[in-house]
């Protein structure tokens, strides 16, 4: 499992049957930053991530990736590659909040 950022979503009408309906989102993974472990700091990939938790933009999920993404309720017969497995309500790094949703 990884952090990352919900920067935007994706549109396509022609997929798949199987994806119909589904919502995908932009995802930048966040790393620990090692010159200040109290920072984030964003990856230099993006990934598409199919969700199926109601995450929106600008929020911190944890997004599993390969065959781990399709173990997700109702994905096992997607053809996914990456899956929003939880909303991420705090983030504590040795002993110190480094994140903290604003609904929490």
């Amino acid at each position: 499992m990884y952090l990352g950022k919900v920067i935007g979503s994706v549109v396509s009408t022609k997929k798949d049957d199987s994806m119909k309906g589904r919502k995908l989102l932009l995802v930048r993974p966040m790393l620990v930053d090692p010159e200040d472990p109290s920072q984030f700091k964003p990856g230099s990939n993006t990934i598409i991530a199919i969700d199926t938790l109601g995450a929106g933009e600008g929020e911190l999920v944890m997004f599993a990736q390969g065959s781990s993404a399709r173990q997700a309720d109702g994905l096992k017969a997607l053809p996914v590659d990456a899956a929003i497995v939880g909303l991420v309500d705090t983030v504590n790094v040795l002993g110190k909040k480094t994140y903290e949703a604003k609904n929490s």
